[in-house]
């Protein structure tokens, strides 16, 4: 067997380990989902995303569009919007996004942001605010129906992951989210991931 194509197989059998066992972290950066009244107020009536780079769960994009956001202690401008529109908008921030807005935001799950606190978003000299709205995301795994079933675990279930990185530990409190929709990775916000020594390409294990 010559080296190239040993090369090749150890490569196989690496990523088909990898598959089995493990499941790919994603670090997420502060952004909004924005409603299509929203979009309206900002952008002009009648406007459309537009759309830059496809993220890893289908139908969700990065959109060329940026925003500035405002609470009573200070302001971050250049937030990235995602795409597509969403029923409401939703600002996701970091811990540390929140003490430099001097905002307390929850750890919520995406789309939980009944009680939550108010937020202004500008765009040049348009202005909105909203009267709730502004989450720390809850750390959680996307996962499809048959990977739930590999790794034996259900929709809402409540995990520890172990993060296996430069900077290994254990995230407890991680929420399974199971839809045909979704494609399998964790997702961790910019906190975490300095925490971890996250890197592009870091694997996860669940533990049971």
């Amino acid at each position: 067997m010559d080296n190239l194509l040993l090369e090749n197989l150890v490569k196989e059998v690496v990523k088909k380990v990898k598959e089995e066992a493990f499941i790919e972290v994603e670090a997420s950066g502060r952004h909004i989902h924005l409603s299509r009244k929203d979009i309206d107020a900002l952008f002009g009536e009648g406007y459309e995303l537009t759309k830059i780079k496809d993220l890893s769960q289908p139908g969700q994009y990065a959109c060329k569009e940026r925003v500035t956001i405002i609470g009573p202690k200070g302001s971050i401008s250049n937030v990235v919007v995602l795409g597509p529109e969403r029923k409401e908008t939703q600002v996701e921030v970091s811990l540390t996004d929140s003490l430099a807005l001097g905002i307390k935001a929850p750890v919520r799950e995406s789309g939980d942001i009944e009680g939550t606190p108010s937020v202004i978003i500008v765009v040049g000299d348009k202005v909105i605010k909203k009267d709730k709205g502004v989450i720390a995301a809850k750390r959680h795994i996307h996962i499809t129906p048959e990977d739930a079933k590999k790794f034996n675990v259900s929709n809402k279930e409540i995990v520890k992951v172990k993060i296996l990185s430069s900077r290994p530990l254990i995230f407890d409190d991680v929420v399974i989210r199971v839809s045909e929709n979704f494609r399998t990775y964790m997702h961790i916000d910019y906190d975490e991931a300095n925490a971890c020594g996250f890197s592009k390409g870091t694997l996860a294990k669940i533990i049971k």
